[in-house]
């Protein structure tokens, strides 16, 4: 298995069972985990962006050499952010990054964003965008971060064939749900994560929206429990191949451009 979507340190508001980096790496292997792709939570809050990404690609070698794929913030909303980037791909050899839209401040019809993404197109970089990362019913009274509204990808991923979209915590989960899943489903160069995909028959009926090819297996894990995304594939009743596809064989393409 690949999984798509991890995050190492703490979540900024409570402890998590998982969040000290070998343990996340102990805990992933034990289940069948050969590679995970790691951001980090401290990019949500932390203002040294610099400094966010260079302790987790330090984390990465150390305690997961060949087994964590260490995916860098960028925010572009802060100053130099252009630096921030051009050290995920040369310093730190990343092979993507993470966006937080809704933690920083901005939407995905912002100019900035077109700015951002040609940037990343023409470094071969991979971009997951975090939709969401909590529920809103259960998050802190005075950090109301509702989810991020993808629908200004539609004409923008047109203009960049060569873009690598992953779309991170889309779903069905909690009170708000991801609309524009069928539309988004229909352009080649974005894929989907299944973590936030709630209910029986959840991923099959993703899987039919896009593509058994554009979806990709990702836990969200130590936030959420590991097994249930593990159990979500195994409930979907997906052919085998299809859901060797989900589980690891979609992101591995990805990964290799």
């Amino acid at each position: 298995m690949i999984d798509t979507n991890v995050n190492l340190f703490r979540w900024p508001f409570r402890r998590l069972a998982g969040d000290e980096p070998a343990e996340l790496v102990a805990n992933l292997r034990k289940r069948g985990v050969t590679q995970a792709w790691a951001g980090s939570f401290e990019g949500l809050l932390h203002r040294d962006v610099a400094g966010v990404n260079a302790r987790l690609a330090d984390a990465c070698r150390r305690h997961g050499p060949n087994f964590l794929v260490p995916f860098g913030t960028v925010n572009p909303k802060q100053p130099d952010w252009q630096e921030d980037l051009r050290r995920c791909a040369e310093v730190h050899k990343m092979p993507g990054i993470r966006l937080h839209p809704n933690y920083h401040g901005y939407t995905l019809d912002d100019p900035v964003v077109v700015e951002l993404l040609t940037l990343t197109e023409s470094r071969k970089l991979l971009v997951e965008i975090a939709l969401a990362m909590e529920d809103e019913r259960t998050q802190y009274a005075l950090m109301r971060i509702p989810p991020v509204e993808p629908a200004p990808l539609l004409d923008l991923v047109k203009r960049m064939p060569d873009l690598r979209l992953v779309l991170v915590n889309a779903g069905n989960q909690g009170v708000r749900k991801t609309e524009h899943i069928p539309e988004l489903g229909k352009t080649s160069n974005i894929y989907f994560d299944i973590a936030r995909m709630d209910g029986i028959g959840a991923v099959a009926r993703l899987v039919e929206q896009t593509s058994p090819s554009r979806v990709v297996f990702g836990s969200h894990y130590p936030f959420f429990y590991f097994e249930s995304s593990f159990l979500k594939v195994r409930e979907a009743g997906l052919p085998d191949f299809q859901a060797k596809a989900v589980l690891e064989g979609n992101a591995r393409g990805l990964l290799q451009g």
